[in-house]
């Protein structure tokens, strides 16, 4: 009898405590972390074609300054085969210590990175890495562990099929990593279009980084300057 009472008292608590459905995004409180986004590397990614992973590199590089937050990165073996960073990236972060790793192949390994990592004073990590289930999963798993609330960019992270994309995210997500996309990052940095930065900061940005919604914005300045509305058009949105 006990001991049905006291599973009956464990099951009303479980129900009844009040759970999370999400961590939110704090642009107080995150960082960027970019990992092994070199010219090497980016050649076995498979997952996402040559043009579109380019692009999604960039832009998880480019939150950091869209939105003011500390950014750290890193390379892996960068004087081999695995090859530079990006130079675009560089350019963007001229101030900031790239972290040469020459053996570490989780980057939380590397004392320097964990330093600059630490320096930030930030608990929520966003992550985008080659390869994912290794230079983007090891290093989330650490974090986790390390009691960091983490976000892998999905989209910033590539590997060489989509089934290993799938193991490695489906490992982070169990540990208790979030999978966002770049959009959904910004978006919930952001939380209002009226804040700063906001409407009149990251039109531009999404204009250049997710150009699907440049063109929903380009699509209405258009029609509201140069559109003729045709009677029959008129039904469909009244």
């Amino acid at each position: 009898m006990r001991f049905v009472q006291a599973l009956q008292a464990g099951l009303f608590v479980a129900v009844s405590t009040s759970v999370n459905a999400w961590n939110r995004l704090e642009k107080d409180n995150a960082a960027l972390l970019i990992i092994d986004h070199q010219v090497g590397l980016a050649q076995v990614v498979r997952d996402y074609n040559t043009n579109d992973f380019r692009n999604n590199m960039l832009a998880h590089a480019a939150i950091g300054k869209a939105f003011d937050i500390p950014v750290v990165m890193t390379t892996s073996s960068d004087e081999g085969p695995n090859g530079q960073m990006l130079k675009e990236i560089i350019e963007m972060y001229p101030n900031v210590t790239l972290v040469r790793r020459q053996g570490e192949v989780n980057a939380w390994d590397n004392e320097q990175f964990r330093k600059e990592v630490e320096a930030t004073g930030r608990k929520q990590l966003i992550v985008g890495g080659i390869v994912t289930e290794v230079c983007t999963a090891f290093l989330a798993l650490s974090l986790i562990d390390e009691g960091y609330e983490v976000y892998a960019n999905t989209e910033a992270s590539g590997t060489f099929d989509i089934r290993l994309a799938e193991d490695a995210n489906r490992r982070m997500e169990k540990a208790g990593v979030t999978l966002m996309g770049f959009f959904a990052i910004v978006c919930d940095l952001m939380r209002d279009w009226r804040h700063t930065p906001g409407l009149a900061q990251l039109l531009p940005f999404l204009d250049q980084y997710q150009f699907a919604y440049g063109l929903v914005a380009r699509h209405h300045a258009a029609a509201i300057t140069n559109g003729t509305l045709a009677p029959i058009e008129e039904v469909l949105i009244v």
